[in-house]
């Protein structure tokens, strides 16, 4: 991997490679003396992983992680705005993680520190924020301002504030990480924030209406309709 790495930056002109490290031991001690601008860094590293790397370095390089653990990794990694690539990888999906990487390092958005926001991707506590892209600029959305997700084809539509914006994962990927206390999926293209539901009305015999506090409505599933009625007192 490391060899294809390098094969791949060779070809792109403002890419220098100053360091290679075979563990994640070794990987510290470069990535604090050489101070790279950025690095690729694998999830699953000898002795200690990608994330205490992270943990355990001065530095704060921009990084684009490399993982074999789509199915866990990707979704997190969207959530929290941190560039990944999944091995195996071909020369366009290289390309399109370093260029992203050369606009962050060139307009230096203020995000949390890498680490910070690699811990918070792959922890299995419910989520507290979501960075989604807007143009040339990562905004951050608290998770208790949403008051809706929606499938949109193969993103996922966060409504919050009066606003929309879309998130590159699918809504199963994003239930998992969301507190199933305030979120509930009522319908297989929607997750409602339970706490923004301004009331719910029967729209038929077995299913419920939903007006959200943005003004908007839902028409739950009949399963949805029943999750709902579950919380009922």
């Amino acid at each position: 991997m490391r060899e294809l790495l390098r094969d791949y930056a060779a070809a792109v002109d403002w890419l220098e490679v100053v360091a290679e490290a075979a563990d994640g031991a070794a990987a510290v001690r470069l990535i604090d003396e050489l101070r790279p601008d950025l690095i690729f860094l694998d999830v699953h590293l000898p002795v200690i992983t990608g994330l205490e790397v992270l943990e355990l370095v001065t530095h704060d390089p921009d990084v684009i992680f490399t993982t074999a653990y789509d199915r866990y990794a990707v979704p997190a990694f969207e959530l929290e705005a941190l560039d990944y690539l999944v091995k195996p990888f071909a020369r366009p999906r290289f390309l399109e993680a370093v260029e992203r990487a050369r606009a962050r390092l060139r307009s230096k958005p203020a995000l949390p520190p890498v680490r910070e926001r690699a811990r918070l991707a792959l922890a299995d506590a419910p989520l507290d924020r979501i960075f989604v892209q807007q143009q040339d600029r990562i905004l951050p959305v608290r998770v208790a301002e949403v008051t809706r997700f929606e499938a949109a084809g193969d993103y996922v539509r966060i409504h919050a504030g009066g606003r929309s914006h879309l998130a590159s994962l699918s809504l199963a990927d994003l239930a998992g990480r969301l507190d199933p206390a305030r979120f509930v999926r009522v319908h297989r293209s929607h997750i409602v924030n339970v706490d923004r539901i301004a009331y719910m009305q029967p729209h038929d015999d077995r299913r419920l209406l939903l007006r959200m506090d943005d003004g908007s409505d839902v028409l739950a599933s009949r399963s949805g309709s029943r999750s709902l009625r579950s919380m009922i007192a």
